[in-house]
C-alpha cells in the first residue's frame, strides 16, 4: 500500500509511516497540483496539512486511493462530496489542536479588551500615550460561545477560571451537559443581546455562514467585542466593518477570513480589529500532535480498518473494531442476499438490531448492509458511499434497536422493500466471530454466511431435493451443503444448498421446471 505525504510532516509522523509492515511511503511535499493531478492513481492514502488542494479533478483520477488524512480540523481544502460518491474515507485531527485554538481564542480576546497590539505599535514608534489605549476587563463580563465542541468547551472552561460569566448558543448541547460545564444555554437572539465578547466555534455550514452578519449585529449589545478563530464566512465581514464604524461593535479580532489572503484589506487595516494570518493551529505542539495523530489513523486504517475521525464515515473506536469488524462483515453478506433474493426497483431498506450488536455504534454495519444492497447494481458501491448513493435513488433507511432478542445473543434483520415485494434476511454471529444466515422471510434456518448457494423455495413433498441432487450431480457441480426451513410439515419449505463451484443459469432454469419449485435464485456471497 502506497502512501503519499504531499504537505510537510513532522519526522516523528513520518517515522510511524515508515515503521509500518506494508506501507511504501513517498514524501514529496512540494508536489504541485499538475502532478498530483498524474500521479495520485498509484496511492492507497493522502497525507495533507493545508497547502494540497485535493480538487474533484485530483480525485478523479485516485482509482486506488482508499484513505485522505488531513492533518488538522479543517477539511475545507478537500471535496467532501466527490471523495464520498468515490467511496473515499476522509479524515481529519480535531483533537490535536484544539487547545491550541482555544487559547489563540482567548489570547485576541485579551489583546482586543487591552488593545495591546496597537498600545504595543504605539511604543514601537517611539511613543508613549498612555491615555489613549482604554481597555476594559475581563472580569464580571458576560462571554457569549457560539458553538460548544471540543474547542468552544475549552473556551468556556478557561472564561470561568476567569470569572466570566458564560452564555452559550448550540443547538445540539442538552440543558443537564450545560450545567456540567458551568454555563448558561441560551437562544442566539439571548446570546447577541446580552454578551460583551461573543466569540465563535462552530464549523462553515450553511447554517452558520454569515451567523454573525446584518440582522444579528442590529441585535448585538452596544460596544460588544467580537473574535473569530473558527473560520472565515462565519462572520460577514463587510457587515461587521460596517457596525465598528457605526460605534455598535467597539472592536473584533480575526485569526480567519472568507478569502485567505483577503480579498479585502480594509478589515484587517481597521485601527479596531486585531488580525493574524490563521495562526490558531500554530504551535509546535499542535503541529506535532496533528502530524502524529494523522499517521497513527492512516496505518490503522490500512492495516486494521479501524476508522477515527471520519468526516464522511461513522468513527471505529479502536477497542470496539474487532467486534465491530465481524458484524460490518456479517451486514454486509446480509444485505447482499437481500439483493439477490429480490427483484424489482428497491425503495426501502429497514434494518432491525437486537441483542448484545447494539452495544457497538451500528452506524458502519448499516454503512456496510447498504453497501451489500446495492453492490450488484453498483459495482463502486462501499460503506463510505453507500448511503449517499442509496440517498441519491431515492432509497429510504430505516434502523432501530432492541436491546435483547429472544432467539439469538444477537441478530440483524434486513428487510429490502421493492416495488414488488418485501424480503428479509436475519444474519447472527456464533462465538463472537462466526457469520451466519439464520432467517430468510419467515423461515429460520442457520447457514454459512460464505460462498456460493442455491436457495429454493418449494412445497414441502417427497423427493424434490433428490430431485435437485440428480440435476447438480448430473451438471457437476459439488453440493458442500444444505439446509431447510419449514413453517410446517407438507407444507411451504425453504432450502439454502451451499456448492462448491458456480451454478450455470440453464441448471437454475431446469430446477424452476420441476414439480412443486416455486423459486429458485443463485446467491453469491
Amino acid at each position: 500500500m502506497k502512501v503519499l505525504i504531499s504537505d510537510k510532516i513532522s519526522k516523528e509522523a513520518l517515522e510511524i509511516f515508515n515503521a509500518a509492515k506494508g506501507v511504501e511511503v513517498v514524501f514529496d511535499p512540494e508536489i504541485s497540483p499538475e502532478n498530483l493531478i498524474k500521479e495520485i492513481g498509484k496511492y492507497s492514502a493522502l497525507a495533507i496539512r493545508s497547502r494540497t488542494r485535493v480538487t474533484k479533478e485530483v480525485i478523479e483520477k485516485a482509482d486506488n486511493l482508499k484513505v485522505i488524512g488531513r492533518a488538522g480540523i479543517g477539511v475545507d481544502n478537500v471535496d467532501i462530496e466527490a471523495a464520498t460518491s468515490k467511496g473515499i474515507l476522509v479524515m481529519n485531527t480535531p483533537g490535536g489542536n484544539t487547545v491550541t485554538t482555544a487559547e489563540h481564542a482567548l489570547s485576541m480576546m485579551m489583546s482586543l479588551a487591552r488593545d495591546i497590539p496597537a498600545a504595543c505599535q504605539s511604543m514601537k514608534e517611539g511613543k508613549w500615550e498612555k491615555s489613549k489605549f482604554m481597555g476594559v476587563e475581563l472580569y464580571n463580563k458576560t462571554l457569549g460561545i457560539i458553538g460548544m465542541g471540543r474547542i468552544g468547551s475549552i473556551v468556556a472552561s478557561r472564561a470561568n477560571g476567569l470569572e466570566m460569566r458564560v452564555v452559550v448558543y448550540d443547538p445540539y448541547l442538552s440543558e443537564e451537559s450545560a450545567k456540567k460545564l458551568n454555563v448558561r444555554l441560551v437562544s442566539v437572539d439571548e446570546l447577541l443581546k446580552e454578551a460583551d465578547f461573543i466569540t465563535i466555534h462552530t464549523p462553515l455550514t450553511e447554517a452558520t455562514k454569515h451567523i454573525i452578519g446584518k440582522e444579528s449585529l442590529k441585535k448585538v449589545k452596544k460596544g460588544v467585542r467580537i473574535i473569530n478563530c473558527a473560520r472565515g464566512g462565519i462572520v460577514d465581514e463587510a457587515a461587521l466593518l460596517n457596525a465598528i464604524n457605526e460605534g455598535i461593535v467597539a472592536g473584533a479580532a480575526f485569526d480567519v477570513f472568507e478569502k485567505e489572503p483577503p480579498a479585502d484589506w480594509n478589515i484587517v487595516n481597521h485601527p479596531k480589529v486585531i488580525c493574524t494570518p490563521h495562526l490558531g493551529a500554530s504551535t509546535v505542539e499542535a503541529q506535532t500532535n496533528v502530524a502524529l495523530d494523522i499517521a497513527h489513523q492512516i496505518v490503522d486504517y490500512l492495516v486494521s480498518g479501524t476508522i477515527r475521525n471520519a468526516v464522511n464515515f461513522p468513527s471505529i473506536e479502536p477497542q470496539f473494531a474487532a467486534k465491530t469488524n465481524v458484524f460490518i462483515d456479517l451486514g454486509e453478506k446480509i444485505g447482499l442476499m437481500a439483493s439477490q433474493l429480490s427483484t424489482g426497483r428497491f425503495e426501502e431498506v429497514t434494518v432491525e438490531y437486537s441483542g448484545d450488536v447494539t452495544e457497538i455504534n451500528t452506524n458502519p454495519v448499516t454503512a456496510s448492509i447498504v453497501q451489500g444492497v446495492l453492490k450488484p447494481i453498483h459495482e463502486s458501491a462501499n460503506p463510505v458511499n453507500s448511503l449517499l448513493l442509496a440517498k441519491e435513488r431515492g432509497i429510504k433507511i430505516v434502523t432501530s434497536t432492541l436491546s435483547h432478542s429472544d432467539d439469538f445473543s444477537n441478530l440483524i434483520t434486513v428487510k429490502l422493500k421493492t416495488d414488488k415485494k418485501e424480503y428479509a434476511v436475519g444474519g447472527s454471529i456464533f462465538n463472537g466471530k462466526i457469520p451466519r444466515i439464520v432467517k430468510i422471510d419467515s423461515y429460520y434456518l442457520e447457514a454459512p454466511a460464505s460462498g456460493t448457494m442455491l436457495i429454493f423455495s418449494n412445497y414441502d413433498t417427497p423427493g424434490v431435493i433428490g430431485k435437485i441432487g440428480t440435476i447438480m450431480g448430473d451438471a457437476g457441480i459439488n453440493i458442500a451443503g444444505m439446509i431447510l426451513g419449514r413453517s410446517a410439515p407438507r407444507e411451504k419449505a425453504l432450502s439454502i444448498v451451499n456448492v462448491d463451484n458456480d451454478i450455470p443459469k440453464d441448471i437454475v432454469e431446469k430446477i424452476e421446471k420441476l414439480p412443486n419449485i416455486l423459486s429458485a435464485t443463485v446467491v453469491k456471497l
